[in-house]
């Protein structure tokens, strides 16, 4: 069996790959293009892949190809139509990341709700060298507990940041982004309630047609002015141009986001204007990225080929 990583980078070089080895010839590719994914899959058995696009232009020639896996939950860049009329099993991988996307989502908003940057400039600075008060207050932050968190999308991922906000004190709420989801335990409200009563607004649900642009003008104007929005599900369920207005305008407090509507960044993105870290925290997609994630992916993936081939 030939196992063949097309963009083997996307994981990391620091994940122990090793296990792979007992189950056939492995080549791994940092990158590839669609032209090079058909040069590439030409003899695999089996591919592994995060973002390459995978149609009949990228595995055409692979006619020895059965089982496409997918080092992500999402599956957008795969044709299943395609694969299906090829009879072309695929794989991809759900809860691997859950920890410490949550993980994250506290991150940022911590960094944003207790200005740390501000205070880590001050001190490195040297402001506070000699200063005449052991405590500088001048930039006021408020205790998570009392606050009101709004989660949109309560999956996996959404219902593990509403119990931990749920022990810092928060009182958490939840807008159903497909409309048909109630979870028992937690608050459910529609989107405009959510959005009216919250003081940190999260995100965690997937880009579909009821996600894409859901946070537009029209949102962000129906928050509190004090509030901080995080985004940590899909970036063009953000309407950028309009989330950089509004941090502009002060019509919300602060915004910490882990993706964005092109990854990489793009020069022309309106959120580049936004120099101000107080205001504004990006990082780039790592939010799923801890070694211990990626590690317990891959380990996934390796089992999901084991089983496939009855190994």
């Amino acid at each position: 069996m030939k196992i063949v990583f097309l963009d083997a980078k996307t994981i990391g070089d620091d994940i122990d790959l090793s296990g792979y080895d007992a189950l056939g010839e492995v080549v791994k590719y940092g990158f590839s293009t669609p032209e090079e994914a058909r040069e590439r899959t030409r003899d695999a058995d089996v591919i592994v892949l995060n973002k390459v696009v995978i149609n009949e232009q990228s595995i055409g020639e692979a006619e020895h190809l059965k089982l496409v896996c997918v080092t992500a939950t999402g599956t957008n860049n795969l044709d299943k139509e395609y694969l299906d009329q090829r009879g072309i099993a695929w794989r991809n991988v759900a809860g691997y990341s859950t920890e410490t996307v949550a993980q994250h989502t506290f991150a940022l908003l911590f960094y944003l709700l207790e200005k740390l940057h501000y205070y880590d400039e001050y001190v490195k600075s040297e402001k506070y060298v000699g200063d005449v008060s052991f405590t500088h207050f001048d930039n006021v932050f408020h205790e998570l507990s009392g606050k009101t968190w709004g989660v949109i999308g309560l999956g996996a991922i959404g219902r593990r940041v509403a119990d931990i906000a749920g022990m810092f004190g928060c009182r958490v709420l939840y807008y159903s982004t497909s409309g048909k989801h109630d979870q028992p335990g937690y608050e459910r409200v529609d989107f405009d309630t959510l959005l009216a009563e919250s003081d940190i607004v999260s995100v965690h649900a997937p880009l579909d047609a009821n996600t894409e642009g859901l946070m537009n003008a029209g949102a962000f104007a129906k928050m509190k002015k004090s509030a901080i929005f995080l985004n940590l599900g899909r970036g063009p369920i953000v309407v950028e141009k309009d989330l950089a207005e509004a941090l502009k305008n002060g019509t919300i407090a602060a915004a910490g986001l882990d993706v964005l509507s092109a990854e990489p960044m793009r020069a022309d993105n309106p959120l580049r204007e936004i120099k101000d870290s107080d205001k504004l925290m990006i990082t780039p997609h790592i939010a799923w990225a801890s070694i211990e994630a990626r590690a317990r992916l891959m380990k996934i993936i390796e089992g999901q080929i084991r089983e496939f081939f009855h190994l």
